[in-house]
């Protein structure tokens, strides 16, 4: 039976909610903070942006980084009184389909303020998280399937269909290099060409070096209210457009597919919604563990067609001020920070500061009123989830 969209029963996040508050973590390494306190410090960060309190929010979101017993936790933690609570983990697009869940919630009258956190210490501690016993374990460890070699799959994969060389690739971690450079923050800001890409050692074939994320302690956090709460406060009124959700695998073997990822159903999904397509898109924040990440999702969220990534992304296209498509402008994942193993919520923070024109002159994106930040967490070589959002400066 076909499903009808919410949306097209009313039922729809379009502006009803907006993104008050951002903020993400300057710190890289964090050996003298604890979990916990990464989070208060990025949950203090985002309410000082907002002009809002602590006492104001009734709503929260966490994913797997938080500690102990998650949501719970940290609401005591926090010292927060909640009537709403969303602790739904899909690895690093957790934090972007928050977003589309908290504004749910602020429409469905569950809440009118919701704070969204992240935080972590995998540089600190970097066997500080054990994976849990997924169904497809049993089946996939014993053969020495890990990240980086389930990237590489579907990198060689691209290559063998489409013909993708590894220079293409290289050129989406020059135009994130091209951004860091102007990030303080930024873990990696030596700008680096397509000849040093290619000369770093190699990873996972056809992936090296410089063709994956880096790893940091940090985090970021977001806040979402209500629409009568943000045009009470005196800031930038960034409204969430259109939100699509996505989850992928293998089905036994039986969907195989290494070059496309869930961004195919969780990107038309959210440009149907908002009721725009990606040729208006101004700027992009796209998830980036890895070059052949950002490459597949640009594909499948319709920026291009599926094959013709690696000629979308070479010479520049990707740089702000140059090319046709500016995306992540703090030097994203591969250059900026990736903290826990997941950087979703970096994505929509990057996109906050575009639309509301806060980004470093050097890489803000002129007249951007309309973004998208797009999510991929888990494996995209096996089972993943995407999300997609599409922001509107108002």
């Amino acid at each position: 039976m076909q499903q009808v969209p919410l949306w097209k029963l009313g039922m729809t996040i379009r502006d009803r909610a907006y993104i008050a508050g951002a903020f993400e973590h300057p710190t890289r390494h964090a050996p003298d903070k604890s979990t916990p306190q990464l989070h208060a410090e990025c949950a203090a960060g985002a309410l000082a942006d907002s002009g809002l309190s602590l006492s104001d929010v009734d709503g929260y979101f966490c994913a797997g980084d938080a500690p102990g017993f998650g949501g719970m936790s940290m609401i005591d933690y926090l010292g927060l009184n909640v009537r709403h609570v969303d602790s739904t983990e899909t690895g690093g697009s957790s934090y972007i389909l928050h977003v589309s869940h908290a504004a749910q919630a602020i429409a469905a009258g569950k809440c009118s303020v919701a704070l969204i956190t992240l935080a972590g210490r995998p540089r600190s501690e970097p066997f500080g998280r054990t994976p849990g016993t997924a169904p497809e374990a049993p089946f996939e460890s014993w053969c020495g399937v890990t990240t980086h070699n389930s990237y590489g799959m579907c990198a060689a994969r691209h290559s063998h269909e489409y013909g993708t060389r590894p220079e293409q690739l290289a050129w989406i971690k020059v135009a994130a290099s091209t951004h860091a450079q102007h990030n303080p923050h930024a873990m990696l800001r030596d700008l680096v060409t397509v000849e040093d890409v290619l000369a770093s050692p190699m990873i996972s074939d056809p992936l090296r070096r410089l063709d994956c994320c880096v790893v940091s302690d940090g985090g970021g956090a977001l806040l979402v209210v209500a629409p009568e709460v943000a045009k009470s406060l005196d800031r930038p009124l960034v409204s969430v457009r259109g939100a699509g959700e996505a989850v992928k695998g293998p089905m036994g073997g039986r969907n195989l597919d290494l070059t496309t990822s869930a961004a195919a159903r969780s990107g038309p999904a959210a440009f149907e919604e908002a009721g725009v397509s990606p040729s208006d898109i101004k700027y992009a924040s796209i998830y980036d563990s890895f070059t052949i990440t950002v490459l597949i999702q640009l594909e499948d969220l319709g920026f291009c067609a599926k094959g013709e990534g690696g000629r979308f992304v070479a010479d520049g296209n990707l740089i702000s001020g140059a090319g046709r498509l500016p995306f992540n402008t703090d030097g994203g994942g591969l250059c900026n920070n990736h903290p826990t193993n997941r950087g979703g919520i970096t994505k929509v923070i990057e996109a906050v500061r575009q639309l509301r024109g806060e980004a470093h002159p050097a890489v803000q994106v002129a007249n951007c009123d309309l973004a998208l930040a797009t999510g991929i967490g888990g494996s995209l070589g096996t089972r993943h989830g995407a999300a997609t959002l599409i922001l509107e400066r108002q």
